[in-house]
């Protein structure tokens, strides 16, 4: 059964980009380009993992990790963005995001990371993740 990963990135290159690579990885994508659209179309029982922009207009990254917390919603999350400040990524982490990689994405650095995320059996462990991207 292929892995479920659900994008969301309000920037429609971004997220369709990051779509592609994870399909044609095997990946079940959902897309979303907002966090309010996600939450939208949640469902309690879901699972796999998250791939989420930090910073989008209304509710933000690192807003939607919070609400999914307060939802009791435990999928692992990777964030990812176009500014590599040190604040985005402490707050990314200290709200429970496993990964934190900066915009454009390395994409085999991405599917790694999402495969580890999604065979770890210790959630909240080990941080993955880069500062730079190598193109």
């Amino acid at each position: 059964m292929p892995s479920r990963v659900f994008v969301v990135d309000d920037d429609q290159s971004a997220r369709r980009g990051v779509a592609r690579l994870l399909r044609a990885a095997g990946h079940d994508v959902r897309e979303f380009a907002s966090a309010n659209e996600l939450l939208d179309s949640l469902d309690p029982e879901m699972s796999g993992c998250l791939v989420l922009d930090a910073r989008m207009p209304g509710l933000s990254g690192v807003e939607l990790l919070a609400e999914l917390e307060a939802r009791q919603i435990d999928l692992p999350v990777i964030v990812i963005s176009a500014d590599d400040e040190p604040e985005i990524r402490r707050e990314a982490y200290a709200m429970g995001a496993v990964g934190f990689f900066r915009k454009p994405v390395d994409g085999t650095a991405l599917l790694d990371a999402i495969a580890w995320v999604l065979q770890s059996t210790h959630p909240g462990g080990d941080r993955v993740g880069n500062s730079t991207s190598s193109g």
